[in-house]
Parts: structure tokens; sequence; C-alpha cells
């Protein structure tokens, strides 16, 4: 224990801190006798501290502290400093060797570790480019360059900027080749620098579909027995060939392809002999071609090549082979992963994370790519060889079915009914059409509800709207994402003029899918009807930045303005409907009615007579370019678009009294006293024809005038009795209208709330509403030019302007909702809405 000691007794844990080393006190230097006794001797006589190396940011400038200029010094025990002169010589300055201090400095040194005092380094040596080494890596670089050039001209599409550096790429590597030649460097000529030249000039060739110049760039290159491998071109060769139609010498070249590749290059083989049975069927070879297409099924079968065969097999009308042929196509193996690998699982995050990463990648699309045309040819191949490989159609498609189901394409089978439902529509047997889309009634929801709105579509065309309506509501409640179901929807409850209700399924379609252009041309129709001008010039905008090429939609758009009063803009689109469709007569023939409207008479008469040109029978046509004649002073012109017009209308009077003003007014007075004498005899009871013939046959001095003023007289005393009657009548009616009973009352009511008879499909009739009183003003506006057309002084004018009254309103109205594109009857009622208003029977 007497050992032990406690520290909290004796030691002090904080000691030692406060201790000072009177060494380093600057403040008793003055009083150390052996300091200033070292700094009285060897002041002066140390050598300057520099560094060996001259040109530092120190320079020569000696070293300071802050006692001034530093000097060696020995401490207050007389020992020198480290560095301190012994006779005037430097002392070596080992320990800081690695700053750069050497043991050779010499008196007047300066430090210098860089070496910067020497100045800038001398200049690289340039290369000399005389020397024919040198001028060949140039001219080497050069050629690489300018094929690089026409590859990336090539991709970029400028395909004759890219031949031409190809042609480039060949002058250079050919005067590359002679200054080998010239320095004696023949046996280094750069083969594989000629052969890209070679080949990238022949594809230039190709791609500028210069075939003769391109098979010569590539003979050159095949028959170098230098180049190894060119035997492959001939492949390009024979596409060449295939290009131009000449089919043996493509076989040939393919053959000889085929010969010189090894069976070590099996893919590349299978590609050739897939060639070769193509060729053959193109030249109608279909057996040289099945041997083709079984020798690829039995070594690597692919869903192209077995679609192949079932094309020959159908050619040649071999039954059992097409079935056998059917049955390998679907069940050649894809090699793609199932699609429950891309479902995420709830418990692990990082396989969640590559999941979502992998999803939609470029190999995942290839994937969805290769499973949709697996699909489409399967499809494709069931609908064709249906008919054929059974009696009837039905039966083979049921065959397809039933293979469909045992394969591992099992989800086709109901896409395969569903086409069996479109085939009977294409063969006009609605019946077996509904009955086969009503099986899917009790179905997946899927299947349901494309059915569903395959029969909506179906019944809607019928103009069954109840179970068009009913058809709909069932493939929305299968399926409320389906757009299509809720666009016959919106059109059912369109048909009932709903027209609120029918724009909200329409734009709930567009939720679903902003691609449904279906809905989106319906809704600018819908907007239209509720007079909501702007907002249907949207829609029909947006869809034409969709459609850039639909001429419906660019009638839509025309008539939009037209109705929002900008004529200007409305002649624009129809400039544009008219470089798509330039042989619409209905287009035209609205372009001619703006254009007059506009004062613009040329114009007018331009498209009008386009329009009649490819539709000679359009009654307002005909009219106003009979107006236009006569106005112009060239009667004898307008004489054969009336009598058009009187063949068009053979019970209307006023065209063939128009025939007869036309004779009088061009001096061919007998012509025109022969047609008046014609048509009164056609309507003998017609007023202004008699009034014309007493007014002819009193000039030309004939003896008819007594007999005509005689009828004339007798007609127009019938016709004041018979309006005396009418306007009795018309007393009276209102009289039994005013004491009527409630019962009466009840009966007009009804009669007038009765609908039209006609129903016009919602497509055709909105814009007739708002344009039939346009059409009644055109009319009238003709109507009173032509009356206002003879002078007052010429001859042989009735007293009554009615005369000539060549006014005809159409009683449908012009149709504005979409233009017609071929010529049809006046009247006769077009029904597009299986086109626009219905979805695609198409389960795509």
């Amino acid at each position: 224990m007497e050992n032990v000691h406690l520290a909290m007794e004796e030691d002090d844990l904080y000691s030692g801190y406060n201790d000072y080393n009177p060494t380093f006190d600057s403040e008793e230097l003055e009083n150390d006798v052996g300091f200033q006794q070292a700094v009285r001797t060897s002041h002066g006589r140390r050598p300057p501290m520099t560094a060996k190396f001259p040109g530092t940011a120190i320079g020569a400038r000696p070293l300071a502290t802050s006692f001034g200029s530093r000097i060696p010094m020995v401490s207050s025990m007389g020992r020198p400093v480290t560095g301190a002169v012994q006779d005037g010589a430097a002392r070596p300055m080992t320990a800081v060797r690695a700053a750069g201090y050497t043991s050779s400095l010499t008196r007047g040194s300066t430090f210098d570790p860089l070496g910067q005092s020497r100045g800038p380094a001398p200049a690289l040596e340039a290369k000399n480019e005389d020397t024919p080494e040198e001028k060949i890596k140039i001219l080497e670089k050069k050629v690489n360059d300018l094929i690089e050039e026409s590859c990336m001209a090539q991709s970029r599409g400028a395909l004759q900027l890219a031949l031409e550096k190809a042609k480039e790429a060949g002058k250079k590597e050919r005067a590359l080749v002679r200054q080998r030649e010239q320095s004696g460097n023949a046996d280094n000529i750069n083969l594989d620098l000629t052969y890209s030249v070679l080949l990238n000039l022949a594809n230039q060739y190709v791609n500028n579909e210069m075939y003769p110049e391109a098979l010569n760039t590539y003979q050159v290159i095949v028959k170098n027995k230098m180049f190894s491998n060119a035997g492959r071109l001939k492949v390009n060769m024979a596409n060449i060939y295939v290009k131009q139609k000449n089919y043996p010498k493509a076989i040939k070249f393919y053959r000889m392809a085929l010969d010189q590749i090894s069976n070590a290059h099996k893919e590349m083989r299978i590609k050739i002999m897939q060639n070769i049975g193509v060729v053959f069927v193109r030249m109608g070879q279909y057996s040289d071609a099945i041997t083709s297409f079984e020798h690829i099924m039995s070594e690597s079968p692919n869903i192209k090549t077995g679609f192949n065969l079932i094309l020959c097999y159908y050619a040649i009308g071999d039954r059992e082979r097409m079935k056998k042929a059917f049955q390998k196509l679907i069940s050649v193996p894809l090699g793609i992963d199932d699609e429950d690998k891309y479902i995420p699982s709830n418990d692990d995050t990082n396989s969640n994370m590559v999941i979502e990463a992998i999803k939609n990648d470029k190999l995942h699309q290839m994937e969805r790519d290769l499973k949709v045309l697996t699909e489409k040819y399967i499809m494709t191949a069931a609908k064709l060889i249906a008919p054929a490989i059974e009696t009837s159609f039905a039966t083979g498609f049921d065959w397809c079915v039933d293979m469909v189901k045992s394969s591992q394409y099992v989800e086709l089978a109901n896409d395969l009914e569903i086409n069996k439902a479109i085939t009977y529509l294409r063969q006009k047997d609605f019946n077996q059409a509904v009955e086969t889309l009503k099986t899917f009634e009790k179905k997946d929801s899927r299947v349901k509800s494309a059915a569903a709105t395959n029969l909506s579509f179906l019944y809607y065309l019928e103009k069954d709207f109840d179970q068009a309506d009913r058809y709909a509501d069932l493939a929305m409640n299968a399926d409320r994402y389906n757009p299509a179901a809720l666009n016959n929807k919106g059109n059912t409850v369109f048909a009932k003029q709903d027209y609120e209700k029918a724009a909200e399924f329409y734009k709930e379609a567009l939720r679903n899918d902003s691609s449904c252009t279906e809905a989106l041309y319906n809704l600018g129709l819908t907007y239209k009807r509720l007079n909501r001008l702007e907002e249907a010039l949207d829609c029909f905008l947006k869809l034409h930045a969709i459609l850039r090429n639909s001429a419906q939609v660019m009638y839509q758009l025309a008539h939009l303005y037209e109705l929002l009063e900008d004529p200007q803009q409305a002649i624009e689109w129809l400039m544009q409907v008219i470089s798509v469709t330039p042989t619409d007569p209905q287009t035209l023939a609205k372009l001619g009615e703006l254009h007059d409207s506009e004062g613009d008479k040329s114009q007018a008469f331009q498209h009008y007579y386009e329009s009649f040109r490819y539709f000679p029978s359009n009654i307002d046509v005909i009219e106003w370019l009979g107006a236009y004649y006569i106005e112009t002073q060239f009667c004898e012109k307008a004489i054969q678009y009336f009598e058009r017009a009187t063949l068009i209308q053979p019970t209307q009077v006023k065209w063939q009294l128009m025939v007869a003003s036309c004779y009088r007014r061009s001096g061919n007075y007998q012509k025109a006293l022969e047609t008046y004498k014609d048509i009164h005899r056609k309507f003998p009871e017609n007023v202004e024809c008699l009034r014309f013939l007493v007014r002819l046959c009193t000039d030309m001095g004939l003896k008819e005038v007594q007999e005509y003023t005689t009828k004339l007289k007798k007609v127009e005393k019938m016709k004041e009795i018979r309006e005396q009657r009418v306007k009795s009548g018309r007393d009276g009616s209102a009289r039994s209208r005013r004491e009527g009973s409630a019962g009466s009352a009840e009966m007009d009511v009804k009669a007038e709330s009765q609908p039209e008879s006609k129903q016009l499909s919602p497509l055709l009739d909105s814009g007739r509403d708002s344009s039939h009183s346009s059409n009644s003003t055109k009319g009238e506006r003709l109507s009173a030019k032509m009356r206002s057309l003879p002078g007052s002084n010429e001859p042989y004018e009735a007293s009554s302007p009615k005369e000539i009254d060549a006014s005809y309103v159409d009683p449908l109205g012009p149709q504005m909702e979409r233009p017609k594109t071929g010529a049809k009857k006046r009247g006769e009622e077009d029904d597009f809405a299986d086109e626009e208003l219905g979805d695609d029977l198409l389960p795509e």
C-alpha cells in the first residue's frame, strides 16, 4: 500500500500546460548575450538563402521575418543554426531536399524549382507534310471522312448528297492507290478502305435507284479475289434484280450467294431461302415456293414463312395441307416472355424497380410488336382458309377456332368469333351476324363489350335506336373505358336530339382514348347543332391536326367559317378540300356560291362550270350558269343549260319558258314561237305562255292571235275564279279555327307535332336547318336577278315581271354536313352514319 498513490491527492492531471521554455521568449532576446554575440559576429557573412533553380516567384528577394532580414543565428547555447555559413561555404541542406534544395547551392543563385527562369519551351517541331508517308496518311483520313459524311447524309434522307460524297470518296481512294504505287508501297494498299468505298458507292446508287451503276459496282467487288466474303454481296445484286422484276436472274444470284455461305451461318441461309420462296411466289411457281418454305419450316420455323406457306397451299387449292400449315403456324414458338413477368410484386422493392424500368423498354416493345404481328397473321390466315377448307364458311371458321383454342393463342379464339360475325356482315347476312354476336353476352367483359358495341352499331344503321341504345349500355357496363361503346351511346342520344347529353358521352370517350376521331368528329357536330360554333371549330381544328387529308373535316371547317360570316376563310378551306378531292361537284358548287356572294363572277363561273362538268344534274348549278350567260348577253349558250333542266324536271314549266325566252332574246323569233306553242300544248293553262304567244303573233302578223287571245282571257278568268275560291276557303277555315271545339284544336296540335316521315342521318341533316334559309335566299336572289336582266325597252316583254321566275328551292337544301364524293341524283338520300357515327366493326 505504501507504493500506491492516489491521483487525486498527489498528481495534477492539468500540470505542465503553463510550463514555458525560455528559448522561445523573444522579448528577452535583447538581453540574451549569446544571441547578441551571434548577431554581431555572423551578420553579413552568410550567403543569401536562394535555391538552385532561378526564376521562381520569390526570385532573388531575401527571406524576411518579423524582425527584418533573416540571418543565421545561434542559440543561446552557442550552437550554430542549420544552414549557417562556415568560412563562406554553403552548408548542405539535406533535410529539405524534396522541396527543390540541393547541396550545390552557389552564392547568388535563386529559388526556381519549376525552371521557369529558363523561358518558354521551344516550339514543337513541325511535321514535314512533303514526305510520301504523311501525304498518304492525310489522304486516307480524307477518304474515311467522306465515307462517314456520305453515310450521315443518307441517314438524314439527303440521298443525292450522299451519292456525291460517295463518288468523291471513290476519286480520293483511287488517287491514294496511285500515290502508293508511285512511292513504291504498292504492297501496303489498304484493301479494307477500298472495299468500304466501293460498297458505300454501290449502296448509294441503290438508294438513288440507279440500278445499272449499282450492279456494275457490286461486280467490281465480287470479281476481286482479294476481298474475302465478297460473295455475300450477290444477295444485294439479287435484291436489285427483284426490284427490276427480273425474277429468273434474281433466283440465280440468290442461289449463287447460298452456295458461297457455309452452313455455319444458318440464319443467313434461311433468310436467303425465304427470299427465293417469295420470288417464286411472284413468278407464280407455287410448287417451287412451297419447297423452299417447307424446308425453312422444318429447319427454323417462323411466323412469316408459315403464313406464306398457307398462301401457297391456298393458291393451289390443297385443303389438307392448308390445315396442316395452319397448325404449324399456330405452333411456332415466339421466344418471348409472358406478360406476367412485367407485373410488379408487392414484396421486393428492388425487383419492382427493375420491372418498372424494363416494362416499356425497347426489348419489350419489340416483343409486343412481334406478338401483334403474329396475331395478325393468324387472324388473316383463318379468315382466308375458312371458306376453303370445309364445305361451308361457318364450318371452316369453327375448325379454325377449335385449333386456336388448343394452342398458345387461346385468347384469339374470341376475336375470331367476332371476325366471323363481321364476315357475315360482308356477305349481307345480318341475321347470322347478330346471332353470332349475341353468343358473347355471357362471356368475359372484354369480348362482351366488343360484341355489344358491334350490335349497337348494327341496330343504329337499321334505325332501331332503342336496341342500339340497349346494346350500347351493355357494352358500357361490360367495359366503361371502351371509347367505341361510349361513342355509340352518344349516337343514340344524338338521334333522340338530346345534344347536351350526347356531348357528355363523346367527351368521356375522348377522355378514355384521345385518338378516337369518331367521337371528336361527332362532338364537333353536336356543338354545331347547339350553335356553339367556336367550340365546334376547336373540335374540327384538332381533328384536322390528326387527319390532315380528311375532306369531310375540311368541309366542316369551311361551313363553320361560313356560319361565322368569314367567307374568305371558308373559301380557303374549300380550296383545300378541292386539293384532296378535285372532282367533288358539291364542293365546287359551294365555292362558286361563295365567290358569287363576294362579287367575284369570274371565279364563281369557273367553279360552277367545273361542278356542272362533273355532275350535270344539279339544278342549282344549271340555274346559275343559265342566268350568268343571260346576264352576259350570251343567250344562245344559256339554252343548252335550260334544256338540260327541262330534261331533269320535265313537269316544271319555268325551264321551258326560259328556253323560249332565250330564243326570243337572241332574235330567233320563229324558234321561240314554236317553243311557246309546244309549251302551250303541254301546259294549256299557263298564262305566261299565252301572253307571249299573243304578243309574238301580234307582232309577226299571224292569224292565230285571235285564238290565243280568247284562250288567254278564258284562262285568266278561270284563274280568278280559283283564286276567289281559295280565298273564301281560307276565310272559312279561319272562322272554323276561331269557332272550333277543344277536340279539333287538340287534333290540330297533334297534327302539327308529328315528326317528318323522313329521318335523316345525324351526320347529314345538321347543316340543312341552318342552310335552308340561305338556299331560299339564294333562289330569291337568282329570281330577282333574272327578272331584272332584260331592259325596259326590249320587245316582247310580259307586263308582269313574274314570267321569268327561275327561282328553284330544293326542299332538302344543300347537304352541308359532309361533301359528296360522287355524283348522285337530286334528292337521293346519302347515309354515311356507318362511317362517321358508328365505330369500326373490327375488334381492333
